[in-house]
């Protein structure tokens, strides 16, 4: 069972020789909070909250999140396939580079397929499968980035940047945010020399994701704000250019929404949401598979979640309410909008409202709901209460939270 979120700030509070006090002054977070959370009378709280927390203990946002999708931080070694992921995206110095199983039979349109199907795992949870094909089709790309003519090349630069891209996503999902940056600085170089003008921009959303897990709220603003305006300037007059350009509009957004300005983040989503509409109207990409994740739904999800984040939970339920999600949007996606209803209703004393949106992600996405520290967080929550609503057991012994 992972650790309490309580538990943990006691913990880290007490390496740091700090008292309550002194943790509220440095976090800028009441003492009464802090107290409830290591009394075990909340288990949980909002991202800003979370990220003030972080910086006045002097750690990563990911150390309070507790352990992120995929293998548990126990201490013990790295499984072996999540060393060859590491072995792939970062070669070892002095050595060949390694064949390609299928030199003769490997194409780039068949390795752009392999990489849009991969994408589509990692939106599925599918992380171990996930971590048994990247390698591969990372070393695939970096061979086809290597032979052939200048276009050919450029074109193989462009494979290799979105492999290493979701390696660098795997890699956060992974607990490891310095290999994740390891690779997409590899994917940006690759963007460099591809023949993807949009390739850079969507590569420094994801580079923007790192630095808020790891509380740097600034940088991740700052980089968002500048590769949109670039997208803006020079590529946002097709569907896959306004969806990178809007897709770095909500990543600014939730950094400025993490660090306590919600006004602002909520005027550039509605900005995000309209150029949303655009693009429904917009011939869809080749494959959207390989192009920033933004429409309609993604937009009012994100709205959602905000909200939800800066503790406003009726306008949360608000926006989610009558919401038609697009057939096109990834279960991660789905479960984080469940998630925050969830969160939502837990907060606005409906309990039962929280477990029908919980037995709804048990349904819709069981692998995501699992690998959420959210979901426990809530179900814990709700297992303090006097009475405890119908169906919530269920969810909990699923989740591990009660034997």
């Amino acid at each position: 069972m992972s650790e309490h979120l309580g538990d943990k700030v006691k913990r880290l509070r007490k390496m740091s020789d700090l008292t309550q006090e002194g943790l509220a002054e440095q976090s800028d977070v009441s003492v009464d909070v802090i107290r409830k959370l290591e009394q075990r009378q909340r288990g949980s709280a909002t991202l800003p909250t979370l990220h003030a927390l972080a910086k006045g203990l002097g750690v990563e946002l990911t150390t309070l999140l507790g352990d992120p999708p995929g293998v548990p931080s126990t201490g013990a070694a790295e499984p072996p396939q999540l060393v060859a992921v590491r072995r792939a995206i970062m070669p070892p110095l002095f050595a060949p580079p390694p064949e390609p199983k299928r030199a003769d039979k490997l194409t780039l349109p068949l390795l752009r397929a392999e990489i849009a199907d991969a994408w589509t795992l990692y939106h599925d949870a599918e992380f171990g499968r996930l971590m048994e094909l990247l390698p591969d089709i990372i070393n695939d790309a970096r061979f086809l980035a290597s032979v052939g003519a200048d276009d050919e090349r450029a074109a193989g630069q462009a494979a290799l940047g979105k492999a290493l891209q979701l390696g660098g996503h795997l890699a956060i999902r992974m607990g490891k945010t310095d290999l994740s940056l390891s690779a997409l600085e590899r994917a940006m170089n690759a963007a460099a020399d591809s023949s993807d003008p949009l390739l850079s921009a969507m590569i420094s959303n994801s580079v923007a994701w790192n630095y808020q897990r790891q509380n740097r709220l600034d940088d991740a603003t700052n980089l968002a704000i500048y590769a949109a305006d670039n997208v803006q300037c020079n590529h946002a007059t097709d569907a896959s250019g306004v969806r990178v350009w809007g897709g770095l509009l909500m990543s600014a957004a939730t950094s400025y929404a993490r660090g306590g300005d919600y006004e602002r983040a909520d005027e550039m989503m509605r900005t995000a949401e309209k150029a949303a509409g655009r693009v429904a109207k917009m011939p869809a990409p080749e494959d959207g598979r390989l192009v920033s994740v933004f429409s309609k739904s993604s937009v009012r999800i994100e709205r959602v979640r905000l909200a939800v984040q800066h503790g406003r939970p009726e306008e949360a339920l608000t926006l989610a309410k009558g919401m038609r999600l697009s057939k096109d949007t990834p279960p991660s996606w789905r479960t984080w909008l469940l998630l925050d209803v969830a969160c939502a209703h837990a907060d606005v004393g409906n309990a039962e409202g929280a477990v029908k949106a919980l037995e709804s992600l048990r349904r819709v996405a069981p692998t995501w709901m699992r690998h959420h520290t959210l979901a426990v967080a809530i179900v814990r929550d709700l297992w303090e209460l006097p009475v405890r609503p119908a169906g919530l057991r269920s969810i909990a012994e699923f989740l591990g939270v009660v034997a």
